[in-house]
């Protein structure tokens, strides 16, 4: 299977399956800046449990230069040798979808397993990488003890959580992560904008997601005694991107009392 940018329409990405059939990919972000009244639109959840096959087609179940750029590859790289010095230390990808993140840090010797939502995205993770473990749990309720992973990855899982519910979020990964332990968080940049879909990933429902602000992003993670090691923010470069993509890096304090 072969992604590449379609050059007549720099908002989507052309896909090849086995028979070579071109399908255009439009990311559920893209086009339309709205107001926050698409709040009640369908659960995230269902979408991709509806849309996880063509997803994980189209998108695939690894990482790739096709959906990340040079610095995002670099950067999830980095983050695999800084929890890689604690051997044996579990790393959560949450959000997983087809588990993409979770097989690059395991092929990177990292105990990885991955949380995601939707049964039918856990199912294509599954079946992808059949050696990692994949549960189901939400963003605020997932299914990990207090202080049992070294490292947590929130790769673009936020994107569909409104700016005024992230707390909730940054509390419970500072409640699953052990003393000293470190977070990754990727996002579409923005100052809180909603963007809204009709039609997300060849549903008929409606999808919005949230260009949330880096500061306030930072702001939320050191109210949890999340210490922000390291911000970046690169401008869209490949065929889906419309907005600046951020990157945040974060450890925990090295008492669990410490918040």
């Amino acid at each position: 299977m072969a992604v590449f940018p379609d050059p007549g329409n720099p908002q989507t990405m052309t896909h090849l399956p086995g028979d070579g059939t071109p399908r255009a990919w439009h990311p559920p972000y893209d086009l339309r800046v709205t107001d926050p009244d698409h709040a009640s639109d369908a659960d995230a959840g269902a979408v991709y449990d509806a849309a996880a096959e063509a997803y994980a087609g189209t998108v695939g179940t690894d990482i790739s230069p096709a959906t990340e750029a040079a610095v995002d590859r670099a950067l999830l790289a980095a983050f695999a040798e800084i929890v890689g010095r604690c051997p044996g230390a579990r790393v959560a990808d949450v959000g997983c979808g087809p588990g993409r993140v979770a097989a690059f840090l395991a092929v990177r010797s990292v105990d990885a397993m991955g949380v995601d939502v939707s049964p039918g995205m856990l199912a294509v993770a599954r079946r992808a990488h059949p050696g990692i473990t994949f549960e189901e749990g939400r963003l605020t309720a997932l299914p990990l003890a207090d202080h049992s992973v070294a490292g947590v990855v929130c790769w673009y899982s936020i994107i569909h959580t409104p700016p005024d519910e992230l707390g909730p979020v940054w509390a419970e990964l500072a409640r699953v992560l052990t003393p000293d332990g470190h977070l990754l968080v990727a996002f579409q940049a923005g100052v809180g904008e909603a963007v809204h879909r009709t039609e997300a990933y060849g549903t008929k429902a409606g999808l919005t997601s949230y260009r949330h602000s880096p500061d306030a992003v930072v702001r939320g993670l050191s109210e949890q005694g999340l210490h922000v090691q390291a911000r970046t923010v690169r401008e869209p470069e490949l065929a889906h991107e419309t907005a600046k993509q951020a990157f945040i890096v974060a450890r925990s304090g090295s008492s669990p009392g410490l918040r």
